[in-house]
């Protein structure tokens, strides 16, 4: 087909009504949101997603599959540039995944319904970069996480509702124990607590936070630190005041005292982990006033018996989840002391090996 016939072809198509594309944008963003979440993206990254794309067609005032390099270069450079670093790449990230759908789903529709090409306005000029420096999560110390969680499990004897109070404080101490996201503990089902599985146990946590919005990573994580014992006592002696029968697929490990239309737990919600942490920090870390969240609680773990020598920084982003140390270096503080006690440990083999060497 020559490019005159084509030219021919543009100009006899009718022009779309302007209903016409507004419809079409609606059932566009609609499958957008059904396509993420068949991809297993947890629903507040799609609200996140969604969030940031409304805003931009706010200011932009047309379809987003109009915008040109020139108008991105307008938004992220004016609008947005004193915003937070994370807001201007979450925004790009959700308009670059955005274009990816329009491109792989409804490129001819939109070229038949409006004669333009959808593509991308951010290119490698332009994308808004994340900050190349890793901000440093530095937790409360062992000393005080330690007076947390002691206090904290006094009061259990002396609480109004034992169990959903055992239950919050179980979830914080696995979260501190072995680095869970408070989403991955609440997600958690009974049947993920797998005991068989090497010297301690292990989670199996299916709904680990996913990177570059490609849905969750799995991953296992060994219940060292002493989360096997405080998962045993959970379930053991707290987990069946909830009324949930233990052998149902599906029962969560953190049920809620709400039921389910046919009598089954429904799941603690993230928001009741994190206020019952914070109201336990207000009472017994009174310098972590409102500062002291789950997230926080990430970098308490304790990596004290790890091989220090062998990799440092490996072994922590296995258990966090991370695919990449450099995002594993936010969150793993090795002590002083324990640089310190390398280098005299290594003085000392050398001069045990020098004084086996001496005649």
């Amino acid at each position: 087909m020559t490019l005159a016939l084509v030219r021919d072809l543009r100009e006899l198509r009718e022009p779309s009504s302007a209903e016409e594309i507004e419809a079409f944008e609606t059932d566009v963003l609609a499958g957008f949101v059904l396509a993420r979440a068949s991809a297993g993206l947890a629903d507040s990254t799609i609200r996140n997603d969604t969030g940031h794309l409304a805003l931009i067609r706010d200011w932009f005032g047309r379809p987003l599959w109009e915008m040109q390099p020139e108008d991105a270069d307008a938004y992220f450079g004016r609008v947005l540039r004193d915003a937070r670093l994370s807001t201007r790449a979450g925004r790009a990230g959700a308009l670059t995944v955005y274009f990816q759908f329009l491109e792989l789903r409804h490129e001819a529709e939109i070229y038949n319904l409006t004669g333009r090409v959808a593509e991308c306005p951010l290119d490698e000029m332009n994308r808004p970069r994340a900050s190349a420096d890793p901000q440093l999560r530095v937790p409360p110390g062992e000393a005080e996480i330690e007076r947390l969680f002691a206090g904290w499990r006094e009061e259990l004897a002396t609480c109004r509702k034992f169990a959903p109070a055992a239950r919050n404080y179980a979830a914080a101490r696995l979260e501190a124990d072995v680095g869970l996201r408070v989403n991955e503990v609440r997600m958690l089902d009974l049947d993920d607590v797998r005991w068989e599985l090497g010297r301690f146990g292990k989670l199996n946590v299916r709904h680990g936070k996913g990177s570059r919005r490609r849905g969750p990573k799995p991953r296992l994580v060994p219940l060292i630190n002493g989360a096997d014992r405080n998962l045993c006592w959970f379930i053991e002696d707290v987990w069946g005041q909830f009324g949930d029968d233990p052998g149902r697929p599906g029962a969560p490990l953190f049920p809620s005292e709400r039921k389910c239309r046919d009598g089954s737990s429904a799941r603690a919600t993230a928001d009741v982990f994190r206020r019952s942490l914070a109201d336990a920090a207000d009472r017994y870390l009174p310098a972590w006033p409102g500062k002291l969240t789950p997230h926080v609680l990430r970098p308490c773990l304790r990596l004290t018996a790890l091989p220090v020598r062998d990799d440092p920084v490996r072994h922590p982003g296995e258990l966090l989840g991370h695919s990449w140390t450099g995002t594993t270096a936010r969150y793993v503080h090795v002590q002083a002391a324990h640089v310190e006690d390398a280098w005299v440990a290594g003085q000392q083999r050398a001069s045990d090996r020098w004084k086996g060497l001496a005649p």
